[in-house]
């Protein structure tokens, strides 16, 4: 059973923790206000504790804030990461007046290559930022099988996140290695997809695959 702490308490956070929980992980959700996130939740035994609690308890870390304050959020917490696994999947955007993605917060880069840039002793794998949050742990959801894509300069903490994925409903066939971090700038672009999809189609699960 492996120790794994999560930024965040929205929805991607929530569904994360949920199943990561129930396959049996000692999961802590690091949020600014543990004690409001504690009373609203519902789920399986999860703890919830201050954000720097949670990056020096975990050995695996999962980045589900927004992703425009990532950087600043994480950043504060390079001494308690460093060595640790950094599971990136947010997705930077500048919000539309419709508060929906509308541009690219690092059009020449990524928040993938930001954070490993800022944390240089933590080894960041971009991966689940391709779909909606709801198939992020149950991709069998979908009637296709969807991909999942990995973006890392270390092969192990990559190896370590694909048995991750596995444990989330993942198959081996359906799992992407697109090489190092800087690979995460296709995958973030995807998100601009996501408004018109959202518009025309709701919130229906949906990911991207890769035809076979």
């Amino acid at each position: 059973m492996t120790r794994i702490g999560i930024f965040g308490s929205g929805r991607v956070a929530t569904v994360l923790a949920t199943q990561l929980a129930t396959v049996g992980h000692d999961v802590c959700v690091g949020t600014r206000d543990a004690a409001a996130a504690s009373a609203k939740w519902s789920g399986p035994a999860v703890t919830f504790v201050e954000p720097a609690q949670a990056a020096r308890q975990a050995s695996l870390l999962i980045n589900a804030t927004p992703g425009d304050s990532s950087l600043e959020r994480l950043g504060a917490l390079r001494e308690a990461l460093d060595g640790k696994i950094l599971v990136d999947v947010s997705n930077a955007t500048r919000r539309g007046a419709d508060g929906m993605p509308a541009g690219l917060c690092y059009p020449d880069s990524s928040l993938a290559e930001r954070l490993q840039q800022a944390l240089p002793g933590t080894r960041v794998v971009k991966t689940l930022n391709t779909m909606l949050f709801t198939v992020m742990a149950n991709p069998r959801i979908l009637q296709v099988p969807p991909s999942v894509f990995l973006s890392g300069n270390d092969k192990d903490a990559k190896a370590a996140v694909r048995e991750l994925l596995q444990e989330l409903g993942w198959q081996p066939g359906w799992i992407e290695d697109l090489g190092d971090v800087s690979t995460a700038r296709g995958t973030e672009a995807l998100i601009l997809l996501v408004p018109s999809l959202l518009r025309s189609r709701g919130f229906a699960p949906f990911a991207l695959t890769v035809a076979r």
